[in-house]
């Protein structure tokens, strides 16, 4: 493996291409920082803290010569935290920097670890910010999870001698497609990368086609499988109070509109056989939690939001989780998980949080965003696609009258999981090949 591609030089119209998209960005930064100032005000941060980060001023870490992880907002933080956990255990006094461009991801960072890592927002991707945050933080790799590819970040990286791994590399047929379209700009980019790890063949492939050597590319599968099956051995959860309520309870799982519609609508029609269903809706974005609470009371359904009620009360047939975190704790307690983004043409979410909790998975037929996992889902019977609030009540409705069935797909998702471990360790081997070559 090659540690940071020396023997690559990009060519002046490349050179050309990236600086013309570094004073784009310029322009549009003073515009963006301004509202970023704005969004942060009562928040974990004052907002000029949060303005400094932007600009690359990071809080500096423990010791350098660290890692630098970074994940986008909440989903890539759960993906590489077991990544993360593994290196604190072979390597307990090594520093750790997560940086985010999210509020929930930075939440989520603060959730899973605590103080044990440092965290930052990624700054703006200009030469100038990136050079300031790798002063600052002096790492000795960089980590990037699963679709965050920045020019800049990884051009100065390059410059610097810091190696750049990709880890449960994301790749759509789109992206790649894009990335085509836009070759002088990303083809140099790509070869600065020190190493891909892709969670999928269709990743692989992608990467492959955009011209990663063969060398510089590992198909290790998902990591997501891995972080599922620790959930897996878990064991159940409580939530308000009715982990061992006997109600059949369907999870509609990071919603996006118009699925709680859908949902509700579903669970009404339901409701005429299963009089004491309760569905419980998780929205994937907390600036919605007053909408979906609108459209609850449009439907006239009677229903309390999580942060307001310790329990469920017995005449609820609706809660409104309006607290980030709560996912898998619902899915440790719910009978049915439909899993959002996937009827509203975001890509759909992820399907092994409720798989690892072995339940049957209701998903639309946006799945772009973790193709391989909903195809072993699927194929063993794991996962049913439910189109509309028509297939989503029929479906339901099977489970519910044949709980058997319905069990025998949850433990159908569990094997998945297992069958499929191991991305984790096969990452960390790619960072270990990474050192001992530059050694």
């Amino acid at each position: 493996m090659n540690r940071t591609s020396p023997s690559y030089q990009p060519t002046f119209m490349q050179e050309a291409c990236r600086w013309l998209y570094s004073w784009l960005l310029v322009l549009i930064i003073p515009f963006v920082a301004v509202a970023l100032l704005l969004r942060g005000k009562g928040q974990d941060k004052p907002a000029g803290h949060k303005a400094l980060e932007r600009l690359g001023v990071a809080p500096k870490p423990a010791s350098p010569q660290g890692y630098l992880f970074h994940c986008v907002s909440v989903g890539e933080v759960v993906a590489a935290s077991g990544l993360i956990k593994r290196i604190m255990q072979e390597e307990p006094d090594m520093a750790i920097t997560v940086t985010t461009t999210t509020l929930t991801g930075s939440a989520r960072v603060k959730e899973i670890f605590g103080n044990r890592v440092n965290h930052s927002y990624l700054p703006f991707d200009l030469p100038i910010c990136m050079s300031i945050l790798l002063n600052r933080l002096s790492p000795k790799m960089v980590v990037i999870t699963e679709v965050e590819l920045w020019p800049n970040l990884i051009h100065t990286c390059w410059r610097k001698k810091i190696p750049v791994l990709v880890v449960n590399a994301r790749m759509t047929d789109r992206s790649a497609r894009r990335y085509k379209k836009f070759a002088s700009l990303f083809t140099p980019m790509l070869n600065k990368v020190a190493h891909v790890c892709a969670q999928g063949q269709r990743d692989y492939d992608n990467y492959l086609l955009l011209g990663i050597p063969a060398d510089n590319l590992t198909l290790t599968n998902n990591i997501k499988f891995d972080q599922a099956a620790v959930q897996s051995a878990s064991g159940p959860a409580s939530f308000m109070n009715v982990a061992s309520s006997t109600r059949p309870i369907i999870v509609g799982g990071s919603t996006h509109e118009p699925e709680e519609a859908m949902l509700l609508q579903a669970s009404q029609s339901l409701r005429k056989k299963f009089p004491d269903l309760l569905l419980i809706l998780v929205p994937r974005h907390p600036e919605r939690f007053d909408e979906v609470a609108r459209v609850i009371k449009q439907k006239g359904a009677a229903f309390v939001k999580s942060s307001e009620y310790d329990s469920v009360p017995e005449n609820c047939a609706v809660v409104l989780v309006d607290e980030m975190g709560k996912l898998n704790h619902v899915y440790q307690i719910a009978s049915i998980a439909f899993v959002g983004g996937s009827i509203a043409q975001r890509g759909g979410h992820n399907a092994l949080e409720p798989a690892a909790a072995g339940l049957p998975v209701l998903m639309g037929p946006s799945r772009h965003n973790n193709p391989e996992i909903c195809h072993h889902l699927e194929l063993q019977g794991a996962l049913i696609l439910a189109r509309d609030s028509d297939d989503i009540s029929a479906q339901c409705e099977q489970w519910l009258l044949k709980p058997q069935l319905a069990i025998q797909c949850g433990e159908s998702g569990r094997k998945v999981i297992s069958d499929n471990a191991g991305a984790t360790e096969k990452a960390l081997a790619c960072i270990r090949r990474c050192f001992s070559k530059e050694s």
